[in-house]
């Protein structure tokens, strides 16, 4: 599912700038790339310096940094220049804005006129976001598809949060937006990030 046309020197550390820091199997998950591709990938990128690795975790280094800068002008130039996907990133921002505002609810909630942790414990209330959260994946679901049909490595991200979705549906809450897991917040964070570095736009929130 990755992109053939994009070396993957490339691709292996986009995809770990993206996901912040990992191991060679959640960077090619997100990519949906080949993770024995990716793990010599990263390792190359040691070597080179513009990645920094330990105990199978990697980052991207300073170095990387500026490379992907100078790299994703000349890497996604179609993309930039694309109006279909242009026009679907802006649909995208305005969904973005709406689930933001789901998962503050979701972490939080009114008590007396006061915001407070959510400890989950009113079934109803978790209900009614979880509903608000299924409207939003199908309005997500026909943004990202949108993305996907100009640039089809973005069509792992929709299936990610797809899973999310579909786990939260399992009864499983922590997939609406647990930090240490691919929770539909999660997912959402990095194809965000991903749709940003690709067309040379800064998050706004």
């Amino acid at each position: 599912m990755s992109d053939p046309d994009v070396p993957v020197e490339f691709l292996a550390l986009h995809g770990l700038a993206v996901r912040k820091a990992g191991s060679p199997a959640t960077v090619a998950s997100l990519l949906g790339a080949d993770e024995a591709q990716i793990a010599a990938a990263l390792d190359a990128a040691v070597a080179e310096g513009r990645a920094a690795g330990a105990k199978g975790t990697y980052m991207v280094a300073p170095a990387g940094q500026a490379w992907l800068i100078e790299q994703y002008p000349v890497v996604y130039a179609e993309a930039r220049e694309d109006g279909e996907l242009t026009a679907a990133y802006e649909r995208f921002e305005k969904v973005n804005t709406e689930l933001l505002a789901l998962f503050t609810d979701w972490q939080t909630m009114d008590a007396g006129g006061q915001r407070v942790p959510n400890d989950h414990s009113d079934a109803d209330y978790d209900r009614g976001i979880i509903d608000r959260l299924g409207r939003l994946h199908e309005r997500a679901e026909r943004v990202v598809g949108a993305c996907a049909d100009a640039q089809p490595r973005l069509r792992r991200h929709l299936e990610r949060l797809e899973e999310a979705y579909d786990k939260v549906l399992a009864g499983d809450i922590d997939y609406v937006s647990g930090v240490r897991i691919d929770s539909y917040h999660t997912v959402w964070f990095e194809l965000h990030e991903d749709l940003l570095r690709m067309l040379g736009r800064t998050r706004q929130e």
